[in-house]
């Protein structure tokens, strides 16, 4: 038998590879937060262009990890990180490559298919190396800052590498860290499996993957071509028809990926809404901001940077004790208070002038969104992964991170789709009384007309349509200030619920100590 001094080094070898691999898959997912500026500049995207490089990258993964989390289950989960993670390498270099915006759309989803294996099984293999409550609060409050580490890394990458020298250089470099993260989890990790009862459904697969594209391809676009659309319209019906499938067929399936029972315990299933919500109104906060210091304000990929140490910086500081108040604190007590936190930092963030570049006017209402965030994160996991059997933590895991990042895939999708939407309005009003000559007007429109508000905020000075700049940067300016409203609402919204939740009274089958089998149909304890 194995010993025990043994057990404990596999284990924190096992601790540290997840650590790393969560780290890398959200770098690769922030990366493009401070290139915005850049993209705009480099490779001109017009229209909902911008967006999608941040949504090439997360609908993939949003859409693959419940397949992910199934396949860890059957096969391994160290297989799942090692070529997770070597599938984020090959993505990172097809992105560095891109000499326009197709390829680097293809080199982000390509990572984000890698970041989709990588997500939910470095928190089931970290889940699966514990044996008490105690152990597993640590270990996922590791994972946590791990994950909020990456989210804090990427952004001061990117500013250091977009500012002396090029946006490229970014994902060169996250290239190298996914090659070291696959050489780390295949040297180091403890595999860990669950196939009992466990099967692919190709069926839920299927009607999840163009239900969940067919959602996000009609919100991006809408902003762009009009919500009235018949593409756009068409999108939305389909994506309300296959989500219906998806679940039509998880309740028919002999061995679903996701088991419609799990939502049955309050508590799994308000994490659930609550991650929705809650990283929605996180991820928005944080393209807003990206948006704001680059397109809008042209400040340097460095400068862009350092609101992101306030956003995701704080969640590996406060890391030793979010772990404790997990141990002693209901995950409900942290959400309600970290979500009321983001929302006054989201709220302050809407009442900034937009010629205001000073960097310590965003360090109160951007560290107040960052300090929920890091209650947040933790909390939802917790509440999610500690509420159900060990055995369903595997797919406990590639639940929660499915619909934390559809919330983030949303985030961008929606902030963007609404705050453009009102910027285009606002532009063209503000455009219309400006004291312009027809000939400076008809070139400004043309810029509009091929790139809205953004192309023209972003034309090299002393250009005829640059005379229309400040009018697009006010334009912008509202429209961004409303999207922070926007994410405040959100964040009120997604603490109510974590509020009532307090006040709600359990049944048997929402008693935190207790989960229904939903192949036996008996009670189960779950592991503390």
């Amino acid at each position: 038998m194995m010993d025990t001094d043994t057990r404990q080094n596999l284990n924190r070898g096992t601790l540290i590879a997840g650590c790393l691999a969560v780290c890398l898959a959200q770098i690769g997912l922030a990366i493009p937060a401070t290139l915005n500026g850049l993209f705009q500049s480099d490779l001109h995207p017009v229209g909902s262009q911008l967006t999608w490089i941040s949504d090439a990258f997360l609908l993939p993964t949003a859409v693959l990890e419940l397949t992910f989390g199934v396949l860890g289950d059957l096969f391994g989960r160290k297989r799942l990180l090692v070529g997770g993670a070597f599938m984020m390498a090959i993505g990172e270099t097809v992105a560095a490559s891109a000499p326009g915006v197709h390829q680097l759309w293809a080199g982000q989803a390509l990572t984000g298919i890698g970041a989709a294996a990588v997500f939910p099984s470095s928190l089931a293999v970290i889940a699966a190396g514990t044996h008490n409550h105690r152990d597993r609060s640590r270990g996922i409050a590791a994972w946590a800052g791990s994950l909020s580490a990456g989210g804090a890394i990427a952004p001061v990458l990117g500013g250091i590498t977009g500012n002396y020298g090029s946006w490229r250089w970014s994902f060169i470099v996250v290239t190298i860290i996914a090659v070291i993260s696959t050489i780390v989890s295949h040297l180091f990790v403890r595999d860990s499996s669950a196939p009992a009862g466990r099967a692919l459904d190709w069926g839920g697969q299927i009607t999840i993957a163009v239900g969940l594209f067919a959602l996000l391809f009609g919100v991006i676009q809408g902003q762009g071509v009009g919500w009235s659309a018949p593409q756009v319209i068409v999108a939305f019906i389909v994506a309300a028809a296959f989500l219906v499938l998806f679940i039509l067929a998880e309740r028919r399936a002999v061995s679903p990926m996701l088991r419609l029972e799990l939502f049955r315990n309050r508590s799994f299933a308000m994490a659930a809404a609550i991650a929705v919500i809650g990283m929605f109104s996180f991820l928005g906060t944080a393209y807003a901001v990206s948006i704001r210091m680059g397109p809008i304000q042209h400040q340097s990929p460095l400068r862009t940077a350092v609101p992101f140490l306030f956003l995701n910086g704080l969640t590996p500081v406060v890391a030793p004790l979010t772990s404790r108040l997990l141990q002693g604190v209901p995950p409900r007590w942290l959400l309600t208070g970290g979500l009321a936190a983001m929302a006054g930092g989201q709220l302050w963030m809407s009442t900034l002038p937009v010629d205001n570049t000073s960097l310590g006017s965003l360090v109160v209402p951007l560290g107040l969104v960052g300090l929920g965030f890091a209650l947040l994160v933790s909390a939802i996991t917790a509440a999610a992964v500690n509420t159900v059997p060990l055995r369903f933590a595997g797919m406990a895991a590639a639940a929660t991170s499915l619909l934390r990042d559809l919330g983030m895939t949303l985030g961008p999708a929606i902030i963007g789709a609404v705050a453009l939407g009102r910027a285009a309005t606002s532009f063209t009003h503000h455009l219309a009384a400006a004291p312009l000559s027809p000939e400076q007007k008809a070139a400004v429109l043309e810029v509009a007309k091929e790139g809205g508000p953004l192309a023209v905020g972003s034309v090299p000075p002393g250009s005829p349509p640059a005379v229309g700049g400040p009018i697009a940067q006010t334009a912008l300016a509202h429209g961004y200030s409303i999207g922070f409203v926007v994410c405040a609402i959100a964040a009120a919204v997604a603490a109510t619920l974590a509020g009532a939740l307090l006040r709600g009274r359990s049944t048997d089958i929402d008693d935190p100590r207790t989960f229904v089998d939903p192949v036996a149909g008996q009670a189960e304890p779950v592991p503390t």
